[in-house]
């Protein structure tokens, strides 16, 4: 099944207009006859003077709806997408959220947001510094004292993915169905996952390389928690849940599962012709603060559309954030926060997301004005990571400077 509609948000409050529906590729890969999607009556014209507004084109939302289509089509149940521009908002989804009861995708159903949860965990600190309760530029032992080996790794390596630390879920999920299974209901503490990358040498020396590594963001949730005398979940809720009102939006580790409705998520099997396996319920345990929060594409909407346009901390230390390392081509990286370069010439920053079952891609334009998030429950599936990537052209170039098929999504 699919769906899509666009509305106009605070401005109109609840009315919506509808979008022509799209026909479904069902889940079962019975493929029905193509359509089309538009913006009815006055939408269209809305959105493009908010995007002309900015220089940017309005959203293509046909583009959209096709690469969910092409996601189904390669292996996920289904998929959603939804984008924010100055009041205006498109909504699009196609499949199944659960594939058990045919239950169809819905644009307000929860997931789970992977490492977009590295966002939220920077945020915390970076907040902690404008408190002058943390200095980025210090050592991480300082707080920490005799956690990592090489007193030269500071808070800033760490949240930039520069410190050098093995990432430990490498050997965790080298076999992606039995790793998973082995670890979908336990729980580690902080210190185990890091002791497990502990036992590899680091790649690089501190502050030499780029290397991503889910250690350093278990190491930033350890920081949280000394710092603050609170855990993560409460740093989460006081600070960003509740201020921002994301009422979709959860940290509930070490439960394993997501509140109210949502999407199933799927992990893939590594050999050909094995049954997907539901992941929907796992602890995350192996993740905690490098990706085990739960939340809605309208709440990361809202999360990245605030942290850029300045609601979140200091121009001074959002503009620490915004400071890249180029990673390749089309990637570079800050603190928490990525920054993909559309083939149209528009950056957009935010994160992206894996774990068990889903992929997720979070991105707003540099003043937070247009946000999108694209979503599809499936995981370990590089053709679907890779396609749900062209959910960025769609969103920020409209139909000017597509790439088909996308760049190589990035964890």
């Amino acid at each position: 099944m699919v769906s899509a509609t666009v509305s106009r948000g605070a401005v109109l409050g609840a009315v919506a207009l509808s979008l022509l529906a799209v026909p479904a590729r069902a889940a079962n890969g019975e493929p029905r006859s193509p359509g089309a999607v538009r913006p009815a009556g006055a939408a269209a014209p809305r959105a493009v003077k908010s995007a002309a507004a900015d220089g940017l084109a309005a959203p293509d939302t046909a583009g959209l709806t096709a690469v969910l289509r092409s996601a189904v089509a390669q292996g996920a149940p289904g998929a959603l997408a939804r984008i924010d521009d100055h009041g205006t908002t498109y909504r699009t989804t196609y499949g199944y959220a659960d594939r058990g009861t045919r239950r169809a995708m819905d644009a307000g159903d929860r997931f789970r947001v992977g490492s977009v949860t590295k966002s939220f965990s920077a945020v915390v600190l970076l907040q902690l510094a404008d408190e002058h309760r943390l200095e980025l530029d210090a050592p991480v032992n300082r707080y920490l004292p005799g956690l990592l080996p090489d007193d030269r790794i500071t808070v800033r390596q760490v949240l930039g993915h520069r410190s050098g630390l093995y990432d430990f879920t490498y050997d965790m999920f080298a076999d992606s169905v039995p790793g998973f299974e082995a670890v979908r209901h336990k729980v580690f503490t902080y210190r185990e996952l890091v002791a497990l990358s502990l036992k590899h040498p680091r790649t690089n020396a501190p502050g030499a390389a780029y290397s991503y590594s889910n250690t350093n963001f278990v190491v930033a949730g350890m920081l949280i928690e000394k710092i603050t005398g609170h855990s993560v979940r409460t740093a989460y809720e006081n600070r960003i849940f509740g201020p921002l009102n994301l009422q979709d939006t959860f940290y509930v580790h070490p439960d394993t599962a997501i509140p109210g409705a949502h999407a199933h998520g799927y992990l893939t099997p590594d050999r050909a012709g094995d049954p997907l396996v539901d992941a929907t319920e796992q602890t995350v345990s192996w993740a905690q603060s490098a990706g085990a929060i739960i939340s809605s594409a309208r709440d990361l909407d809202t999360f990245y559309g605030a942290l850029l346009g300045g609601r979140l901390m200091s121009a001074a230390r959002l503009a620490e954030m915004e400071r890249m390392n180029q990673v390749d081509a089309t990637t570079a990286y800050g603190l928490g926060l990525r920054r993909r370069d559309l083939p149209c010439g528009v950056s957009v920053y935010g994160h992206t997301g894996t774990v068990q079952g889903y992929y997720t891609y979070a991105f707003a334009t540099k003043d937070g004005g247009r946000s999108m998030t694209a979503v599809a429950n499936t995981s370990n599936n590089g053709e679907v990571l890779n396609t749900l990537a062209g959910a960025l052209d769609s969103a920020f170039c409209g139909k000017q400077g597509k790439r088909w098929p996308p760049a190589a999504g990035k964890e």
